[in-house]
């Protein structure tokens, strides 16, 4: 089967891969469609270690093909949307409703794939591996969703929606009447947006250098657009309650602190470059202002996603209009070449 491999060093649409079948408490599901995100190009980059050969991929959505022995809430057919959530749903933060900090979740990556050509074992990049006509994943991860969503649409609800809606809603719990601040307009931050409409803010200013991101950011839920932040203080002269940002980048992170109200608070959601360090006044602190850290919108995501599905159904979220562009696997290095041109909001790879 076809998939997207990264070496260590390059990374090449291969058409040799191997998949095994599931498991106790596994799901085999047949991938329709993945949405590119940053952190794939991040693992390609170095900005998130990862250790290679690896199938890449990891906000996708497809059929069910088969169960294995304990999986009940799923059966063949059925279309699911998959989390990179593989938590235990036994410890103590899984006990507390909090997934997203399952020990057992993160940094223990398993080899479910293999070249038929060479027999090699290859890693599953965030227990997911998306860019892969077929993956195995925990029962946990596979996400009942209707059959009336497109599966394109329904592909970015397990990565970008989760991460950007959740955050705003699950972790920042912005309440109606707050004002919001986004710094960076791309997938993450289009999810910000919405997730802020959603939330009643009534003033949500977006920030982004490409001003040809408006248009979807005003779409999305901006009732204001900027190209630099210099411009905020004159829309909210005493900051904002949350400003999120979106980019990783270091500078940016002051920056987001310095745009707070008092009791504001500075949502990071950017990957940065694992030991990049950012500086701040800590006097500033002290008007009860936060800094937050955010892992996967804090997201519930068998919960979570059944409740943004419902929320596109109502015209509430806004899926479709994320998915600026589809191209088969094979395309892939040209995906890659216009989301790093911001040509996209999300591109998605098809199977």
């Amino acid at each position: 089967m076809r998939g997207v491999v990264f070496d260590g060093k390059s990374v090449q649409v291969v058409d040799d891969l191997e998949v095994r079948d599931p498991g106790p408490g596994e799901v085999l599901v047949g991938i329709a469609a993945a949405g590119l995100c940053h952190s794939d190009l991040s693992v390609v980059d170095g900005t998130i270690p990862f250790p290679p050969p690896v199938v890449l991929g990891h906000e996708g959505a497809g059929v069910v093909e088969a169960v294995g022995p304990g999986v009940t809430h799923v059966v063949p057919g059925d279309h699911v949307a998959l989390s990179t959530l593989a938590n235990c749903g036994a410890c103590a933060d899984c006990d507390r409703g909090r997934p997203t900090m399952c020990r057992k979740a993160i940094g223990m990556p398993g080899q479910p794939f293999s070249r038929a050509s060479t027999g090699q074992a290859l890693f599953q990049f965030a227990s997911n591996s998306s860019f892969a006509e077929r993956t195995v994943v925990k029962a946990v991860q596979a996400v009942k969703i209707p059959k009336d969503i497109p599966l394109t649409s329904a592909a970015l609800m397990g990565c970008g929606v989760l991460t950007g809606v959740g955050a705003v809603l699950n972790r920042a719990k912005v309440d109606r009447g707050e004002t919001v601040v986004v710094i960076g307009t791309g997938g993450i931050g289009l999810n910000v947006i919405q997730g802020a409409r959603i939330a009643g803010a009534p003033t949500i200013v977006a920030v982004d250098t490409n001003p040809a991101k408006e248009g979807v950011a005003r779409q999305f839920g901006a009732t204001h657009f900027l190209t630099s932040t210099d411009g905020v203080r004159e829309i909210l002269p005493t900051g904002a309650d949350h400003v999120f940002e979106c980019v990783g980048h270091t500078g940016l992170v002051r920056t987001a602190i310095d745009l707070l109200d008092r009791h504001g608070q500075a949502i990071l959601l950017g990957m940065t470059a694992p030991k990049a360090e950012a500086s701040f006044l800590p006097a500033a602190m002290f008007l009860d202002k936060s800094i937050l850290g955010c892992r996967y919108g804090s997201s519930r995501p068998q919960k979570d996603i059944a409740l943004y599905a419902e929320l596109y159904r109502s015209g509430t979220l806004l899926l479709d209009e994320l998915v600026t562009r589809t191209y088969p696997v094979e395309e892939f290095a040209r995906a890659v070449e216009d989301a790093e041109r911001g040509k996209v909001a999300r591109g998605v790879l098809t199977f």
